[in-house]
């Protein structure tokens, strides 16, 4: 065993056997390379990566390239998923010494960490144009000891380049900028298969966002063409439910096998609100089994979320999902003929033999449904993939937000009721003595990782939509404290903050790109002005623009990866305003605010009239409930009719 048995990450404890001497990321490391005056191997993967895992079986796991490896380099092993930090940073280096990124990300650095040679995965043996890891060794080795001034050069150019930032904008980008964005965006829109772009065809749930929030004629069908083709595709599990990473063709059929926590919890979201708007119970049907597939195959016992199901088992990539055409006429019989019809199921297969189930055709739901429990049934009996069971607590913060906001739209209480024992694990298990929040909680134990700006941002949105969901206040204060320490813990100088509270990287990253998660930047973005709007205090919002001033130039660039910054400017521009509910028996009136889309509104629906929440203060409430719409906190008259509520709201 090597250091990393000591490990909470899945991740790393993956590696702890390997004959790497591995070291985790830290001082201890960079002081060895020093004392030796050797190059840092940085090798940085999550636990469902697929390439990760072959590299790993490969190399790393190989006696005579691991004494390479620990005689000519100090080798350090990064969970990505755990410091996100450490990958942006290099990652941003891999991407402008390469062209491109992807993990595995192998990266060599001289002892003060600057990198200086980069790439992602290197096969055992040259093939495909690759050379091999032990070549790749064995040239960086040579330089490192006989070419040092290059590679001191080369490491101080990207160091350089690395730490030039765009300015921000002066403004908050216009709606003319948005819809100019909308249109690059449009522009590679897959007209034939929904999604952008070609192969691999990844969901972009923040582009999806703002598709969702923008929703004009052209948005909505692009919105409801993607979401449809997924639900149909070979990248939603048809049996348990939950969607896989990417697919590895246009069409949505062959996934990258892998299920990740934050794409799941924004996909229920986006089915959820886009079915009860277009009107679509097949897609509202699609957001209840994505969020069953958490709470059955995610959820932890003590109530937190998992972060990722492996793509492998027993060493092959998808094996767990897929059928051989025998199998699936095993188990069903009689059925087998309609039901390969419908799941697209031949003799010949559509991946490598077997069979990835698609919806290809409409059924009857009764039918349809037994012979999914029999397939599921059988399913279950094989050797399951990994699970990846740290807690990280952004991502956590999405799949409580997406509980509570189902369970309030849908009229489910076991989902807000899921999403409070996760949020009281969070903030029971994840806090630090001066109440902030750790990143990780893994084997018992918290991490320790001190919170990034993304947790901070993801957890307390999700605070104040259980406050809006239930009405419990003790959650709208959590939410406050938590988005309060956002400035002192991630302020910066000017334009966005800073994505981590520590700055012992080469650079202090600052995290803007939202895909395939909201950043951090705009997750923080979010809660602030939600705060702002709950308390009337501006400065709040101010904060909040000036993260979103910082993606300005992005925007004119690279729409695309700015989705949810676009959905958030969206909302502002739309115009936001504050509904207060206040009265015993008021939830016909909160249920008028669940039965649409709202997120320029914030809700606080209380029995009694209180000072907790500045919205709230001078709200006399009565039996049944009254409402007040509000703007700036000036409201109009209140109302306890909820069809006159229903016309205010519509009308904002």
């Amino acid at each position: 065993m090597n250091r990393l048995a000591t490990s909470t990450s899945p991740y790393l404890l993956q590696h702890a056997e390997n004959p790497v001497d591995w070291f985790e990321w830290g001082p201890e490391a960079f002081s060895e390379a020093k004392r030796r005056d050797q190059p840092v191997l940085l090798s940085v993967g999550y636990s469902a990566c697929h390439w990760c895992h072959v590299m790993a079986h490969e190399s790393f796991e190989d006696q005579t390239t691991a004494e390479e490896l620990n005689q000519q380099f100090v080798n350090i092993k990064v969970d990505r998923e755990e410091r996100p930090d450490v990958d942006s940073v290099y990652m941003e280096a891999v991407q402008a010494m390469t062209g491109q990124g992807g993990w595995p990300m192998t990266v060599w650095l001289t002892p003060d960490g600057e990198p200086f040679y980069a790439g992602t995965y290197f096969p055992k043996d040259e093939r495909g144009g690759m050379p091999s890891f032990r070549r790749v060794i064995a040239a960086i080795s040579h330089a490192w000891k006989n070419e040092r001034s290059d590679v001191t050069a080369q490491a101080q150019r990207i160091r350089e380049a690395l730490s030039a930032e765009l300015a921000p904008a002066d403004d908050l980008p216009s709606p003319e900028t948005l819809l100019a964005a909308f249109r690059a965006i449009g522009a590679t829109f897959d007209s034939a298969n929904g999604g952008f772009g070609r192969a691999p065809k990844f969901p972009q749930q923040p582009l999806l966002e703002f598709l969702l929030r923008l929703w004009n004629e052209d948005a909505r069908a692009m919105l409801s063409q993607t979401l449809t083709a997924m639900a149909r595709g070979g990248i939603h599990d048809q049996l348990a439910g939950g969607f896989a990473r990417y697919s590895v063709d246009p069409h949505w059929i062959v996934p990258h096998f892998e299920k990740m926590l934050y794409d799941n919890a924004q996909l229920a979201r986006l089915y959820l609100w886009t079915g009860i708007e277009a009107g679509r119970a097949d897609l509202v049907g699609v957001a209840r089994k994505t969020l069953d597939y958490l709470l059955t195959d995610l959820r932890q016992e003590a109530g937190g979320f998992m972060s990722a199901e492996d793509a492998d088992s027993e060493g092959e990539e998808g094996k767990f999902y897929v059928w051989s055409y025998r199998e699936f006429v095993e188990v069903l019989g009689d059925d087998a003929s309609w039901a390969a019809a419908v799941y697209g199921a031949s003799e010949s297969g559509n991946f490598e033999g077997n069979n990835i189930l698609l919806l290809s055709a409409d059924a009857d739901e009764s039918r349809l449904e037994s012979v999914r429990q029999r397939l599921l049934a059988r399913r279950n009996k094989r050797i399951r993939p990994g699970k990846d069971d740290k807690v990280v607590a952004g991502w956590n913060g999405l799949a409580i937000r997406a509980l509570a906001e189902a369970g309030a739209g849908l009229g489910e209480s076991r989902y807000v009721e899921a999403a409070e024992v996760a949020a009281k694990f969070v903030l029971e298990k994840m806090s630090t003595p001066d109440g902030g929040l750790v990143r990780t909680w893994a084997k018992g134990r918290a991490g320790h990782t001190p919170g990034f700006l993304d947790d901070y941002g993801a957890m307390g949105t999700a605070l104040l939509s259980l406050f809006a969901a239930t009405g419990e206040l003790d959650w709208y204060r959590e939410g406050e404290r938590l988005i309060r320490q956002i400035p002192a813990r991630f302020g910066a100088p000017e334009g966005a903050m800073f994505s981590s509270q520590t700055d012992d990287l080469i650079k202090r990253p600052r995290d803007l790109f939202d895909n395939p998660l909201p950043s951090g930047n705009t997750l923080a973005a979010e809660a602030l002005i939600q705060l702002s709007l709950y308390t009337g205090e501006q400065d709040l919002a101010e904060l909040a623009h000036s993260n979103l001033k910082a993606i300005g130039p992005l925007i004119e660039r690279f729409p695309s990866g700015v989705g949810y910054g676009l959905a958030l400017l969206e909302t502002i521009h739309a115009g936001t305003h504050e509904l207060a509910i206040v009265g015993p028996d008021h939830r016909d009136l909160a249920n008028v605010y669940w039965q649409a889309f709202r997120p320029n509104v914030v809700l606080a629906a209380v029995e009694f009239e209180t000072d907790a929440v500045p919205l709230l203060t001078s709200r006399p409430g009565r039996s049944g409930g009254l409402a007040y719409l509000c703007s700036g906190m000036v409201c109009l008259s209140p109302t306890s009719s909820s069809t006159e509520l229903a016309w205010m709201l519509e009308s904002t």
